[in-house]
């Protein structure tokens, strides 16, 4: 194949030597020299021009066909890296900035050679910024429905807006118990550099990061190989500028979705952006049952508390109870009173007293 190639390019370039030799020789200049010397010349200067353009083909023929295939083959690498939005939207931004520079430059071929130099500047000029404006706006130009104005747009519903997940709330796992009980409607969307984070996390050299960047990632093939979920891999870049967590932000932003975190930072940022966020932990706590004060219930106390006689249990959901003098009582399963309950950021907490107590205390006061 090679071989063949380079006897083409060698045809080719004696080709194009010949025709360059027959053209200057059709020149007025080159004729009157010519007849002064005779006839024989013209074909003298034919045959040097045959066997030169030859040459020099037969020379760089395997340099040509070195640097075409490579350019070939970056070319595909890169089209087929690049996401078809982007093709798409950078093609309509590339053939709009051609046609207004077309427009523009309509009647400057008529004023000269500097006017040419202009009118090819002015070309490249309006498709690289039309390239380049498109590419930014690719989001808008691909969604017909941005087009219109905000009071015009079509309503979306709440439950069909995509929901992004960040890295917490995969590597926390209650996201697919969600997912399979159907509360979570709309598609999972899951971006390319949060994937890029839970690898990281993942090939970590700390035991613990290492093993909640694998389970993160068993989540994620769970959802999506055995729950019904729609899930879509964002593979495309926001910003390369931004952190994670902002780069969270913008997507939703762009894709106007929620965005699905634990993160407790993550979710008073979003508030001050104006984003969506639907909190894995806001939702916990709201699901737990309700416990009111002079409620009777059975505590297996695991611990001391802070305080001074203090004991700690744990309900089945993970509500913490702080018993009222239940440090003796340290691995015994005792009946108390609710006395109060407070909510709080990281969850719900229960303050009660032993109802032996109680009890005591009521008898000795009657």
């Amino acid at each position: 194949m090679t071989r063949i190639m380079r006897q083409v390019l060698t045809v080719v370039g004696g080709l194009l030597g010949l025709g360059i030799v027959f053209h200057n020789l059709r020149t007025l200049d080159a004729m009157r020299y010519l007849q002064s010397w005779g006839t024989t010349r013209n074909e003298i200067w034919l045959a040097l021009g045959l066997l030169g353009g030859g040459l020099v083909g037969y020379i760089i023929g395997p340099w040509l066909m070195d640097w075409s295939s490579r350019a070939i083959l970056w070319g595909e690498d890169r089209l087929q890296r690049t996401p078809t939005q982007d093709l798409l939207s950078g093609a309509v931004g590339l053939i709009l900035g051609l046609l207004i520079a077309y427009l523009l430059t309509a009647e400057l071929t008529a004023f000269g050679f500097y006017m040419d130099i202009l009118r090819i500047a002015i070309t490249v000029a309006a498709g690289y910024v039309g390239l380049k404006v498109s590419l930014r706006k690719k989001e808008d130009i691909m969604r017909p429905q941005n087009w219109l104005p905000r009071k015009h747009r079509p309503p979306t519903s709440d439950a069909a807006k995509p929901k992004i997940l960040d890295t917490s709330v995969i590597i926390d796992g209650r996201i697919a118990d969600i997912c399979q009980s159907g509360f979570l409607e709309g598609p999972l969307v899951i971006p390319a550099f949060v994937l890029e984070e839970l690898r990281h996390i993942a090939d970590s050299a700390d035991v613990l990061k290492r093993n909640r960047g694998r389970r993160g990632l068993d989540i994620l093939n769970h959802i999506q190989k055995e729950l019904k979920t729609s899930v879509q891999i964002y593979e495309r870049e926001v910003d390369p500028t931004l952190e994670v967590d902002s780069k969270l932000l913008k997507l939703a932003q762009i894709m106007d979705g929620k965005v699905v975190t634990n993160d407790f930072n993550l979710n008073k940022v979003a508030e001050l952006q104006g984003v969506p966020v639907l909190n894995i932990n806001e939702l916990a706590n709201a699901v737990k049952p309700v416990v009111l004060p002079g409620e009777e219930m059975a505590v297996h106390v695991i611990k001391d508390g802070k305080e001074s006689g203090q004991g700690i249990g744990y309900l089945d959901d993970g509500t913490m109870i702080v018993v009222d003098g239940g440090r003796k009582f340290i691995g015994q399963t005792v009946s108390v009173i609710v006395t109060s309950v407070l909510q709080t950021a990281a969850g719900r907490m229960i303050f009660a007293k032993l109802k032996a107590h109680l009890a005591g205390v009521e008898a000795s006061e009657a």
